[in-house]
């Protein structure tokens, strides 16, 4: 019998819903014997399918799941806009050439554009209508591509961080594979793309903290806590990762799908400071608490990464979550104040460069729940502290290093100690302005 946390494996619970209604059991890729034998060799591949290294703890794995349903159906959040978002159009000739060593474009959700020290890498690219297996059904794009799939520049590496339908599209990939190109992927997860016509040669599966080489860019798989399957027949038989792309001189982080868990620390350490963090930010509830982060601790991710510049993803194109669609985006602005971060958050479509910080509110005013309202915190890990803010004078003389400290520093003694996050005053942590 299929249980309600079944519905959860498809990256949105609605999706998962469809799915049973239609009958679909997902598609079972198949493995060879030598990439089996890599998949059972994994530390991360037990009894069957692959485990995160944290206990997961969501209450929709719980029996949650038929509660959540109705709020899904009954909810009055503007999940959906009901103007259309203002994209940025992009062409071909936009990219003509590689003129910033660094630079990224946010094509909407998970797909960007990250132009690294000569290197075009795309990551989890889906330009589909749906994220859903069938066409007629299931979460629906907000706009269109802003970048049409035929625009796209020579693009050296594809990587994917794991094979729910919103990462991993197989109309997208089969067009994709036509240019001579590699796609990046997690154990496991190449057998759905050698299925759909991918040449074996083309396909590079890694575990984690393995690594590849795309001329002197490095793309190393590093550890995420998410699930996978495509249906409820192949839960977890795939991995899901998050990437680091290394560049001679530039570092971007990729979050994929993740929930918070106590690694990133350890990822910061061994492959920081990222020149850009890509995070995703939306699609969280504390039903799947252990699955998707929220904006508050992608935030948080992004400081123990040593991040200098975060740019939120997984938000504004599809509706997955039980959050107004431009929650994210407003919790994000209050949290990254509190926390001292560098944000942008581009219009789809639009490019960013280190040096920017982007605010500027492309979405429409709505109501939304604060952190405090709706708080979205995993289980398994310690509670976040909050950094004293220092002065500008004070970071204009400790250098930016400052914002990356994991730890109170006594250069803003003045400030006051650390504390745990969300007992800062009334109005910290909300912001409609």
């Amino acid at each position: 019998m299929l249980t309600t946390a079944r519905l959860f494996i498809v990256g949105s619970p609605v999706l998962g819903a469809l799915l049973l209604s239609a009958g679909c059991g997902g598609h079972l890729a198949s493995v060879d014997n030598m990439h089996r034998a890599r998949i059972e060799a994994s530390p991360q591949f037990k009894d069957g399918v692959f485990v995160n290294r944290l206990p997961s703890d969501n209450p929709i794995e719980q029996g949650g799941g038929w509660s959540m349903l109705g709020r899904w159906f009954d909810g009055q959040e503007l999940r959906r806009p009901t103007q259309p978002i203002e994209v940025v159009n992009r062409s071909r000739a936009d990219f003509a050439t590689l003129v910033e060593p660094l630079r990224v474009t946010w094509l909407g959700h998970s797909s960007m554009l990250i132009e690294i020290d000569g290197r075009r890498v795309l990551t989890d690219p889906i330009w589909s209508e749906r994220a859903s297996p069938v066409t007629f059904a299931g979460p629906k794009r907000f706009h269109d591509p802003p970048l049409a799939l035929d625009q796209l520049p020579q693009i050296h590496a594809v990587i994917i961080s794991h094979d729910h339908y919103d990462h991993l599209d197989e109309p997208t990939i089969k067009a994709l594979s036509k240019q001579a190109v590699s796609f990046y992927v997690p154990l496991g997860v190449g057998a759905h793309l050698r299925d759909w016509g991918v040449p074996d040669a083309r396909v590079i599966e890694l575990d984690w903290w393995e690594r590849a080489s795309v001329g002197d860019v490095e793309l190393v798989a590093v550890p995420a806590r998410h699930r996978s399957g495509r249906g409820p027949l192949d839960i977890d038989r795939t991995l899901w990762a998050s990437w680091a792309v290394l560049g001679p001189q530039h570092r971007v982080f990729f979050s994929g799908d993740t929930g918070y868990h106590n690694e990133f620390v350890e990822i910061g350490r061994r492959l920081g400071p990222f020149d850009i963090t890509l995070m995703e930010s939306g699609a969280y509830n504390a039903m799947w608490r252990d699955s998707h982060m929220g904006p508050e601790q992608a935030l948080r991710a992004h400081r123990e990464l040593r991040g200098e510049l975060m740019v939120p993803i997984h938000w504004g194109t599809f509706n997955l979550g039980l959050h107004a669609w431009t929650e994210p985006a407003e919790r994000l602005l209050a949290g990254a104040h509190e926390r001292d971060v560098r944000l942008a958050l581009p219009r789809p479509g639009e490019s960013v460069t280190p040096e920017q910080i982007m605010v500027a509110r492309w979405w429409p005013p709505q109501p939304w729940q604060s952190a405090a309202e709706a708080p979205v915190v995993s289980s398994q890990v310690e509670p976040e502290t909050r950094l004293a803010v220092c002065p500008p004078e004070q970071r204009a003389a400790h250098g930016p290093e400052l914002a990356r400290l994991d730890a109170p520093d006594s250069r803003c003694a003045k400030t006051g100690s650390a504390t745990p996050v969300g007992t800062a005053a009334p109005g910290v942590l909300r912001t409609d302005s």
